[in-house]
């Protein structure tokens, strides 16, 4: 009974089609747009660990931009469904996609040229996935999925401070297991954004090869997430030690919680776009008399509007605002 169960619940996943493609990139609170991304032709999946197209996604190219960005400030990654919809009331991977978001660089002479496929890459960020303990089968559980979703498509990840400056391709990935119970399932979403690292750092960290890091028989590919899991370790190397990881179910912070999409070009990478100098707005209303839950005041859509120490404005504009835990309520 309960393998006919997960073999439903497998089946039912693999006709939910939501498909995503990470587009836009922030920079400390800036919106750079797609100034230096290779967006995907498609925002369908790559399912071929052995194929090229899982160092950058299928079809990519470069483009003649670049972000500058400064060796320990902050980047934020964002993925939506649909290209160019950077709306916050779907989710942005939908579907039950659920799985771990990892963030990896490589280290290139020139970011404009350099082929993703042949780089050496080392992770420098990883929300993966945590135990629920009142759910009873991994669909239950934590997902870096799942935190994307609830903060708008956006991830924060840090740049680690020491390394050295030049040229750097920066792979945002997502990977949705809900049809990864069978070989060649899992699905890969990815972006590539081509930066260049200011600062006066040293490190060069090794890396792997992507194709070949991955096996479509590595325990955090070939998975069923359907039942109950015990453990789950992601696919890749560890990060490195200067890189950083976000707890699976935590709350938003920083940029991905307050930044506001949209605020930044429209225009896509390598059509000569100026890079931007607007600063993010937020998307938590403050109140225009009084702190707290004043008159006059309203939180968007995937605010803050609660928590143990919270002073801010408690009114949701759009949803309601629920619990996600003791520290943080958000309008959903």
């Amino acid at each position: 009974m309960k393998s006919t169960l997960i073999a439903a619940l497998a089946a039912f996943s693999a006709k939910v089609s939501a498909h995503a493609t990470f587009q836009d990139l922030w920079v400390n609170g800036v919106d750079m747009g797609a100034t230096c991304a290779r967006l995907p032709s498609s925002n369908s999946p790559v399912t071929d660990v052995s194929s090229k197209d899982i160092a950058c996604n299928a079809g990519t190219k470069p483009v003649s931009g670049k972000c500058s960005v400064a060796a320990g400030s902050t980047v934020t990654v964002e993925i939506h469904q649909q290209p160019g919809d950077r709306a916050c009331n779907t989710e942005a991977i939908g579907g039950a996609h659920y799985g771990p978001v990892q963030v990896y660089m490589s280290s290139v002479s020139d970011a404009s040229t350099a082929d993703g496929s042949s780089s050496s890459w080392f992770k420098i960020f990883a929300d993966t996935w945590a135990k629920n303990p009142s759910g009873g089968s991994g669909d239950d559980d934590y997902w870096g999925t799942k935190d994307i979703n609830t903060c708008c498509g956006r991830m924060d990840v840090k740049i680690p401070t020491d390394l050295a400056p030049g040229d750097y391709l920066l792979r945002a990935e997502a990977l949705a297991l809900h049809t990864a119970g069978q070989s060649g399932g899992a699905q890969f979403y990815m972006t590539c954004f081509q930066l260049t690292i200011t600062g006066s750092g040293s490190a060069k960290p090794a890396g792997v090869s992507l194709p070949g890091a991955y096996k479509a028989s590595d325990p955090g590919i070939l998975v069923n997430i359907h039942a109950a899991l015990s453990t789950y370790v992601a696919p890749g190397p560890s990060v490195y030690a200067s890189g950083s990881t976000k707890s699976a179910g935590s709350p938003c912070i920083g940029c991905a919680s307050t930044c506001t999409a949209g605020s930044g070009p429209s225009s896509t990478a390598g059509a000569g776009a100026t890079l931007p100098t607007k600063v993010a707005t937020t998307t938590a209303a403050q109140p225009s008399s009084t702190s707290g839950a004043g008159a006059g005041c309203s939180v968007e859509m995937y605010g803050q509007c609660g928590g143990s120490g919270f002073t801010g404005c408690g009114t949701c504009g759009s949803g309601t605002c629920k619990k996600l835990n003791e520290y943080y309520s958000q309008c959903s």
